[in-house]
């Protein structure tokens, strides 16, 4: 079975629901897209995107529209925890897969994550809202308000191997989407809201800003070699937000990521 689990606890859905029921939707990816239009402006540019559009998101499931939330003050990654063989041209069912899990079967409004990366390296757009505009996930239980979560596809537990591409992505994504000043290195203070967390309701948690989402609930989500990855990507972000990409910066520099 394709998705043998949900990194957030999610029940599995009847076999049914996972198989995709047609052929692999063809995407052109998109071209560098132009200044974002709904914030203020950002470190670093914006990434390329797969749009919800362009990976045939079914809207028509979506129970609400998006709430939005202040600016990212930390990041949080996921694994999806599948098998990691996956054709790269098959991803838009997957997403599918992964919306409809997390809809019908855990009863969100959405999609939790608000994106998600393939083994190729691609960004594909998760919940719905608006790429640019900082909406409020379901990703990282009791701590969703101001923070972004970033799926990986894939299972990257001990013994996997993680790809260049992937790290290369999670860095973009977080230099882009944290907000100006927020060093990707550092850590942030956040209070949890909910008591299922591994902090209860009201408790102020310092957590590195680019964290696993591990950190903050009882799950080996993101796997283990993804959650070793974590100091890699914390210094890749940071050097795109100086933009620096030689050996100055601390631990290990982006270009190790290419």
């Amino acid at each position: 079975m394709w998705l043998r689990r949900i990194c957030l606890g999610a029940a599995a859905l009847p076999l049914v629901l996972l198989i995709p029921r047609d052929a692999p939707v063809p995407f052109v990816r998109p071209a560098p897209p132009a200044a974002p239009v709904h914030e203020a402006a950002r470190a670093v540019p914006r990434p390329v995107v797969v749009t919800r559009a362009q990976w045939h998101a079914d809207e028509k499931i979506v129970r609400e529209r998006a709430v939005y939330t202040g600016p990212a003050r930390a990041v949080f990654i996921h694994h999806t925890g599948e098998t990691n063989d996956y054709d790269c041209a098959e991803v838009p069912a997957l997403l599918r897969a992964v919306e409809e899990a997390h809809i019908k079967g855990n009863g969100w409004d959405d999609i939790g994550y608000n994106f998600l990366v393939d083994r190729c390296g691609t960004i594909y757009e998760g919940r719905a809202g608006g790429i640019d505009r900082s909406v409020r996930g379901a990703h990282t239980t009791g701590f969703n308000a101001d923070s972004v979560g970033i799926a990986v596809l894939g299972d990257y537990g001990r013994g996997e191997e993680v790809p260049a591409a992937v790290l290369r992505a999670l860095a973009e994504v977080a230099a882009w989407k944290l907000r100006p000043g927020v060093d990707p290195r550092g850590t942030v203070r956040l209070v949890s809201t909910n008591d299922a967390s591994r902090y209860p309701k009201g408790t102020s948690a310092e957590l590195n800003v680019i964290s696993g989402h591990r950190d903050t609930y009882q799950t080996s989500c993101p796997g283990e070699a993804l959650y070793s990855a974590l100091p890699s990507i914390r210094s890749a972000a940071a050097a795109l937000r100086t933009g620096r990409t030689d050996t100055e910066d601390a631990g290990t520099p982006h270009d190790s990521l290419r």
